[in-house]
């Protein structure tokens, strides 16, 4: 077997073409790995949404909040259905709750739909994945709003103690709260009776949030609230809600394969074309390797390890560029913004995983084995002595 080292040091000999073939490569592992982390986030922000006994109550027929209007005889009537869980105080674990879409202005000066959720302050306990991290909770008919920690700086008058001018008034933020990277952090909460005040809006609520008491609280709930005919109502788990909206996401990842597959293609030809050129230069030191009695095999695995040095070489290089980039990203634009079914802009906070590298490591694999396939056949097919008449 030929030494390790013959391989690295080969490439080397060719340092510009070497180094350019990298660069390329690179590149297909940033384009890749920014893709595929933008997928995941967008995916864990949305799955990670909610609780898995809370039920989400809107009118029949909605596929989300903004799509539903609900009225206090039905909150009335649903409250105090058996089953539901109850706070310290002895308090129905029931959330009424109203969103409307409003538009804020960034801070480049455009705007953006912002979801506004209408909340009493047992949404707290309903939603105990959210929880104040500065300031404190608004109180009711305060004129007072607290804002997810997503939309903090990226919206004119989303800082703590700012005036936040929506609808119309405005309303001073109090708090800011982190809701565990759910997409609560790219909404505002108010006070749901100011909400529906200012917003003019006949039907209170556009849904009701309950937690149940246990498993199987929440299958008697849910057949019970569908089952009323006074209210046309239906019950959807809170989890499976929000990962209905994350199925937007396999739209982006079949634009991910595609640039994959055609950025590979390109990078492949540059790894094959350097890998070609190298045979081509070195046609005299295969015979000579030839004569001295290694094998086919031997030369077809040396080149071979060649394309896979490369191939390697990018990725660490491209891994590297790409958590620096999705690092900027956060910084400087404040997460990046999905339009998701409500209408409204969810801020989604860009991370480059252990998968998105894995699954970039794999293809920067593929392009490897694929470029270095055709010049170290051709390489382990030279016979020796034409091999040297060559050289």
């Amino acid at each position: 077997m030929l030494p390790f080292s013959y391989s690295a040091r080969n490439l080397w000999n060719r340092p510009l073409r070497t180094t350019m073939t990298i660069a390329v490569i690179a590149l297909v592992v940033v384009a890749s790995s920014l893709f595929l982390g933008l997928i995941s986030s967008l995916k864990r922000t949305l799955v990670s949404t909610g609780h898995p006994l809370n039920l989400v109550v809107m009118r029949k027929g909605s596929d989300n909040d903004g799509a539903s209007a609900l009225s206090q005889a039905a909150y009335q009537a649903i409250r105090f259905y058996d089953g539901i869980a109850r706070n310290a105080a002895d308090q129905p674990l029931v959330s009424p709750e109203l969103v409307v879409q409003p538009f804020f202005w960034t801070r480049e000066g455009g705007r953006e739909n912002v979801l506004v959720r209408g909340v009493e302050p047992i949404a707290l306990e309903v939603h105990d994945q959210v929880r104040i991290i500065a300031g404190r909770m608004f109180e009711p008919s305060a004129a007072e709003a607290i804002v997810g920690k997503s939309l903090v700086g990226r919206y004119e008058g989303t800082t703590l103690g700012s005036e936040l001018r929506f609808g119309r008034g405005s309303w001073k933020v109090v708090g800011i709260f982190a809701a565990e990277g759910s997409s609560f952090e790219s909404e505002v909460w108010v006070d749901v009776r100011e909400l529906a005040n200012d917003a003019k809006r006949p039907l209170p609520y556009s849904a009701i949030r309950l937690r149940a008491n246990s498993e199987a609280d929440f299958w008697l709930l849910k057949d019970r609230i569908e089952a009323d005919p006074r209210y046309a109502l239906q019950a959807e788990r809170e989890t499976d809600y929000y990962a209905k909206q994350s199925e937007s996401a396999n739209s982006l990842y079949i634009l991910v394969v595609a640039i994959a597959v055609f950025s590979g293609i390109g990078a492949g030809f540059g790894a094959a074309n350097t890998m070609y050129a190298a045979v081509q230069s070195r046609v005299a030191e295969i015979g000579t390797l030839r004569a001295l009695g290694f094998s086919r095999g031997t030369i077809l695995l040396a080149f071979q390890l060649e394309a896979l040095l490369l191939a390697v070489a990018g990725f660490v290089a491209g891994a590297g560029l790409s958590v620096v980039l999705a690092a900027s990203v956060g910084h400087w634009l404040k997460g990046i913004g999905f339009g998701a079914a409500t209408f409204t802009t969810n801020v989604v906070q860009l991370r480059v995983g252990a998968g998105d590298l894995v699954a970039s490591f794999v293809l920067t694999l593929v392009i490897g084995l694929l470029a270095g396939l055709g010049p170290a056949a051709r390489a382990a097919s030279l016979r020796p002595i034409e091999a040297l008449r060559r050289g």
